[in-house]
């Protein structure tokens, strides 16, 4: 894959980061926010993954298989979290 490629991926990743930051800071409620972090921690995953590829390094790709694991334990817990905030304002 030309690095050119690589490195305009890891530039629109970059981008797209920051519009999770400033979702997660402007987010109005809870879920916006878990949203937008949940996203934010798939571009970093992302990220991860085009710097493996960039670098030639088989390492990261492990790192990349158990932050995916770690992103989707978070994701559960986060929905599981706001599910009962949600359930104890009823």
């Amino acid at each position: 894959m030309s690095i050119l490629l690589l490195d305009a991926g890891i530039v629109v990743l970059a981008l797209g980061l920051l519009v999770a930051v400033g979702r997660v800071l402007a987010g109005p409620t809870d879920a916006d926010r878990g949203l937008a972090v949940d996203y934010g921690f798939v571009v970093v995953v992302g990220l991860i993954a085009l710097l493996a590829l960039r670098l030639g390094s088989t390492a990261m790709l492990d790192l990349v298989v158990v932050a995916t694991l770690v992103g989707f334990l978070t994701t559960v817990a986060v929905a599981r979290l706001i599910w009962a905030e949600k359930g104890a304002k009823r």
